[in-house]
């Protein structure tokens, strides 16, 4: 029989404490006592110790029309951050992210990549220059997440599929020889779903779809993102659409990707805002095009939401330019093809913000620290 010792008791209200006030803008010793039901003592023992430890601090007064005012407490939001750094062909966005998963400072700059030493020097001196400005001690950092538009191991620490950039077989340790900090890659589609479930407490289970220059994918079951046995569940934008169409970066022809990403909707030279300009104004070349990009979303989704039965959410470079209009007419072709009536609404823009995916890598260095007290 497992019996609860003395310092597990000690441990959990360490924990209980720290928690409540984690999810609380301030309290007071009094609430604190009366929410976990603490005595004073102890209550004051574990504010001791969070307060030495720099997790939390004395921020300012309870107003009070009798007696002493109350001290409240409050949580030191970057007594610990993570930074993200999303990597992509041409250029770096990295971020400094606190305990509450907010982003306090940035940054973004060109830089070509390729597989050579004088890159991975170059974004790491330009990472530790970054940490440097943000006036933090070495033991503040708990890690840095490098998103990719890639797959990779569980534990981050290999590319096993990197077409995009070339980059399969990629080992962490290039970025880590030059960084003193624990150090992994993610999946830069799973960061943004990441970055929806820290900012939302409803999803449950859903398909996240990023529709970025490339196409990525995430399932999300129990709150969870759903790897799979070998990393890639989710990847829906490798789904084969037209085996008869266009090249796929993967070596298959007709992928989602190629019908379903930025990449596939926009020419040359074009952006999504002189597209989305030319929309809005109704050129009739610029609203076929549209109409025939969401043709295609829509039999996708559709395809998607009969295999999972559940919300699917639309993130990624191209959700800032989607309109309730457009998710009207997404609705309306999907329910044109469905093999099942319906008539409930299921595809959402997402909540997230535009840097959702370098936000998304450097969240699990916080996720991971918040649950270990």
């Amino acid at each position: 029989m497992y019996m609860v010792t003395f310092k597990d008791i000690k441990n959990s209200n360490y924990s209980a404490i720290f928690h409540l006030i984690y999810h609380n803008e301030k309290l007071s010793k009094q609430e604190i006592a009366h929410q976990l039901q603490l005595s004073l003592p102890t209550i004051t023992q574990n504010l001791v110790k969070l307060e030495k430890e720099q997790l939390i601090e004395k921020s300012g007064q309870f107003q009070s029309s009798v007696g002493r005012r109350a001290t409240a407490y409050a949580l030191r939001p970057e007594a610990r951050i993570s930074i993200g750094v999303e990597i992509q062909r041409n250029s770096i966005r990295m971020l400094a992210v606190n305990l509450l998963g907010h982003v306090f400072q940035e940054t973004e700059f060109s830089l070509r990549f390729a597989q050579e030493d004088h890159y991975f020097r170059t974004l790491c001196n330009k990472v530790k220059a970054f940490i440097d400005s943000l006036e933090v001690s070495k033991e503040q950092v708990l890690g840095i997440g490098f998103a990719v538009q890639a797959l990779t191991t569980k534990d981050g620490k290999e590319i096993i599929y990197g077409k995009i950039l070339d980059c399969t077989g990629l080992r962490i340790e290039r970025f880590s020889t030059y960084l003193d900090y624990p150090c992994r890659f993610l999946h830069d589609a799973k960061c943004a779903a990441t970055t929806e479930l820290w900012i939302r407490n409803d999803i449950g289970d859903a398909i996240y779809l990023s529709i970025g220059m490339h196409l990525g994918g995430a399932i999300i079951i129990h709150n969870q993102i759903e790897m799979g046995n070998e990393g890639y569940s989710g990847t829906v934008e490798h789904m084969t659409i037209d085996p008869n169409g266009p090249p796929c970066y993967c070596g298959k022809k007709g992928c989602m990707e190629t019908f379903c990403s930025v990449s596939a909707l926009l020419r040359e030279e074009e952006t999504l805002d002189s597209f989305f300009s030319e929309l809005r104004e109704g050129v009739t070349s610029y609203v076929l095009r549209w109409d025939d990009f969401l043709k295609h979303l829509a039999f996708s989704i559709g395809n998607v939401h009969q295999v999972i039965d559940r919300e699917v959410i639309l993130g990624g470079h191209l959700s800032p330019y989607l309109i309730e209009q457009d998710i009207d007419i997404l609705h309306d072709k999907i329910r044109k093809q469905a093999a099942f009536p319906s008539k409930e609404s299921f595809v959402h823009l997402s909540r997230s913000p535009k840097n959702g995916v370098p936000v998304g890598a450097a969240l699990p260095f916080i996720m991971d620290f918040i649950y270990s007290i």
